[in-house]
């Protein structure tokens, strides 16, 4: 069997701690590889091996940090393949959804490559009499990275391109679900001539999350995963003094108002609630229909929703694949069988779905519930699967309200001709990210990606001028050069004159 170690120190680190946890192919339900999980010491050894890299990488000039960054973003542009067949191995996602995060990873390394530009500081001259002030930023130190299941290439790359563009090094911990991605993205690295230590890979549970919440070496920690674990970092690693982004779950609502083209609705529904089997953290898991549009908007979802075939991410013909474990399907599964008692209409049933030749995958089907109420438990909770509940509000004002009185504050669009409506909705949800006839609103890499209220804790977005400013801290340098018919104590305060 295979077996994913951890990449510390420039190589691979065979596990010590003796546990081991499996890594499923979800198609078939298979074991096919058993990662190394890391102790708290294994932990220690990686942070170690950052911190001794950090003393020379961290001053090392934006050339040489920039051209191994070029390398990288060619290396990883010529494997792509490699990385989209690791990622629907282990995750279960059809290879051109596997290719597409990859290439939204590449827009980040594409970023980093340019952060001579983002570093450049300011200067102010003569803000006094021969007095100078400029303005710099600086890398933090060594940082760490905990990524989650459902993007196992991209948000890794999300993070330690530009952390490590900034001068800083880096810990990564991946989801043991599944590790090979972040394996080979480090070994790439290493190729592109990224110095021995600067990124470092360590695999493992919960032990070695908190060893790096409250390794005292450890400067910052960026985090992508659920409401109640982002909480728990966010807390727990500001208690030890770090700087902490932690992006937390989502209900990311779809507002269609009755002037929208609903073909082009129901066409983005059914892309955005059901790609990657509905795990996404940017997933549409929420219609909400305004005035009479339901029924029609209802039928077209339906209809389109029964074409979608289902099956090995592998087969070029699937168009959505099966869900990470098996314990996450029958999850996802008992919203869909409970949802009728909690007085929602079940229009589509995926629950029991099965692929011939393939019984024992993670499989389910697309699930479709009408009429939900915003107290049911498919409405209030994070489902993370493909099931999409559908809403619906008498006005545009209670679309909107339904819309903010959610916990979370992810993403959300609006589907509509009228420019005035946009223009307000845009203004008035209470999100992070906001899509104007575009259902899933992920920015560009120039831009930052990010929530609102419980789907965010921390004061910075991922990427972006936030991320570069999350991995950089600010320093102002006042300049006065002597001259010599200066002299005398002076005890008042400066007046910049």
């Amino acid at each position: 069997m295979k077996t994913v170690n951890h990449w510390i120190g420039g190589r691979t680190v065979e596990g010590t701690s003796g546990a081991y946890g499996p890594v499923t192919d979800p198609a078939t339900g298979e074991v096919t590889t058993r990662v190394a999980l890391a102790s708290a010491e294994e932990v220690d050894t990686a942070v170690a091996a950052a911190k001794a890299a950090y003393a020379d990488w961290g001053t090392s000039s934006l050339a040489a940090r920039t051209s191994v960054l070029f390398a990288y973003r060619a290396l990883l542009d010529a494997r792509r393949e490699d990385l989209a067949r690791l990622i629907t191995a282990e995750h279960g996602k059809v290879h051109a959804d596997a290719l597409g995060e990859v290439a939204r990873g590449l827009e980040i390394v594409e970023l980093a490559c340019g952060i001579t530009t983002q570093l450049k500081g300011e200067l102010s001259t003569q803000v006094s009499n021969r007095v100078d002030v400029s303005a710099i930023r600086q890398p933090l130190g060594v940082v760490a990275g905990i990524t989650p299941f459902n993007f196992p290439a991209m948000v890794p790359m999300w993070m330690f391109p530009l952390a490590i563009a900034c001068g800083n090094t880096f810990v990564l911990k991946p989801s043991e679900k599944d590790p090979s991605a972040a394996l080979l993205l480090a070994e790439l690295a290493a190729e592109a001539g990224l110095p021995a230590g600067v990124l470092n890979v360590v695999n493992g549970d919960r032990v070695a999350v908190e060893r790096l919440l409250e390794h005292p070496d450890i400067a910052a920690v960026s985090f992508v995963g659920s409401t109640p674990i982002a909480r728990h970092i966010h807390a727990t690693a500001s208690a030890h003094g770090k700087r902490v982004q932690a992006l937390g779950g989502a209900k990311n609502h779809m507002l269609v108002l009755p002037d929208a083209d609903l073909d082009a609705a129901a066409d983005a529904a059914v892309s955005a609630a059901y790609g990657s089997a509905g795990e996404r953290c940017m997933a549409v898991s929420a219609v909400v229909a305004v005035g009479d549009t339901a029924d029609a908007l209802v039928a077209k979802i339906r209809d389109r929703a029964e074409k979608i075939k289902i099956g090995p991410g592998s087969d070029p013909t699937s168009e959505m694949g099966p869900l990470i474990t098996a314990e996450h399907r029958d999850r996802v599964a008992s919203y869909v069988t409970g949802a009728a008692a909690q007085g929602a209409e079940v229009v589509l049933d995926g629950t029991g779905f099965t692929v011939e030749g393939h019984e024992k995958g993670h499989w389910i089907g697309l699930s479709l519930l009408d009429k939900v109420s915003t107290d049911s438990d498919a409405y209030r909770d994070e489902i993370f699967g493909p099931v999409l509940c559908v809403l619906r509000a008498e006005t545009y004002e209670d679309g909107v309200a339904l819309i903010n009185a959610s916990p979370w504050g992810n993403g959300t669009a609006v589907f509509t001709r009228d420019g005035g409506a946009a223009r307000r909705f845009q203004l008035e949800v209470q999100a992070g990210m906001v899509g104007v006839n575009v259902p899933i609103p992920v920015p560009v890499g120039y831009h930052s990606f990010g929530g609102w209220k419980d789907s965010l804790f921390g004061d910075h977005h991922i990427y972006g001028n936030d991320g570069i400013h999350f991995y950089t801290r600010g320093k102002v340098v006042t300049t006065r050069w002597p001259d010599p018919e200066d002299g005398g104590v002076d005890l008042g305060f400066p007046s910049h004159k």
